[in-house]
């Protein structure tokens, strides 16, 4: 005769994370405000500065110099942008109160956050590189060190997101994540080529995880480089900094 006993006890972490990374995938997907800013906006530009001579983008193909700064400008306002003000309105509401009375730790959030944005950032590239590649974009360079750029840049906006949604109020941290996104957009080379600031400026605005996002994808992409290390050691500060302190006060409520 089998005997069955009972033996409760919290699920493996991983599993723990894909059920989260479930959820969160299905919650984005229902908001049409995140949809419109992290899809909708950064193809809207890439088409209307691709095109038109309002940017002076010092020679070259647009499109090819464009394209890059938009990639890395959908991994802002997804992994920070739209994950900060998704993050503060479920903490507001107390959805991740709840979630605090789980088993699922701190770090099992912000892995399974992180993993969503990844997965909706896949999205975001195939639709701008298609949207890129029929207007003119001729890219080059390695894909692994896009993609290890994408990673870096993905891991830094979400740690600065899910601290900002963490210990900001829900209203704060929407005009906050707002205010910088735009000023990211104006001064992180996206759009602007950053050799239109001056020097000065210039290399302060060269340290942001946007500029080098935007930089070291532009050489990979653009030029040809192999490994732009600078960019990519930029990035690795900003995305420990940011993981580390989202993890150690994000707050549940």
């Amino acid at each position: 005769m089998t005997t069955f006993t009972p033996a409760p006890g919290a699920a493996p972490l991983p599993r723990m994370i894909s059920a989260q990374t479930g959820y969160e995938l299905r919650t984005l997907l229902r908001n049409g405000e995140q949809l419109l800013l992290t899809l909708v906006i950064p193809i809207v530009l890439l088409v209307l500065f691709s095109g038109t001579s309002l940017v002076d983008v010092g020679g070259g193909s647009r499109v090819d110099f464009l394209t890059p700064g938009i990639l890395a400008l959908a991994v802002l306002s997804t992994s920070f942008t739209g994950q900060a003000i998704g993050t503060g309105f479920e903490r507001r509401y107390g959805v991740l109160k709840r979630l605090g009375a789980t088993p699922l730790p701190r770090s099992g959030l912000i892995g399974a956050k992180t993993l969503t944005v990844i997965i909706v950032e896949a999205l975001q590239a195939v639709v701008i590189a298609v949207v890129a590649l029929v207007m003119g974009w001729h890219p080059h360079g390695n894909p692994l060190a896009v993609l290890l750029l994408l990673l870096l840049g993905t891991a830094a906006f979400s740690g600065f997101g899910l601290l900002m949604a963490g210990t900001l109020r829900a209203e704060a941290t929407l005009a906050a994540a707002n205010l910088v996104y735009v000023l990211l957009l104006i001064l992180g080379g996206v759009v602007f080529p950053l050799t239109k600031f001056p020097s000065g400026l210039r290399s302060v605005l060269d340290l942001l995880p946007i500029s080098a996002l935007a930089d070291g994808l532009r050489q990979v992409l653009q030029h040809g480089s192999a490994l732009p290390g600078k960019d990519l050691l930029i990035l690795l500060v900003w995305a420990i900094a940011g993981l580390t302190l989202a993890a150690r006060f994000f707050r549940w409520e």
